[in-house]
């Protein structure tokens, strides 16, 4: 990653990244504020057959 990204931004991508590996169907939002992400939704959907 770039050196000029803060340990906090590292840690939030390293969070989005994680549930992206983990999650097969839904969404994620990244709720912003002051031009930071303040919180991330993570909506799982579970298909059957």
């Amino acid at each position: 990653m770039d050196k000029n990204i803060s340990e906090e931004t590292k840690a939030v991508i390293e969070q989005i990244e994680k549930i992206l590996k983990q999650i097969k169907y839904g969404s994620i939002t990244l709720v912003v504020q002051d031009g930071r992400i303040v919180q991330i939704e993570r909506v799982e959907k579970i298909r059957t057959k």
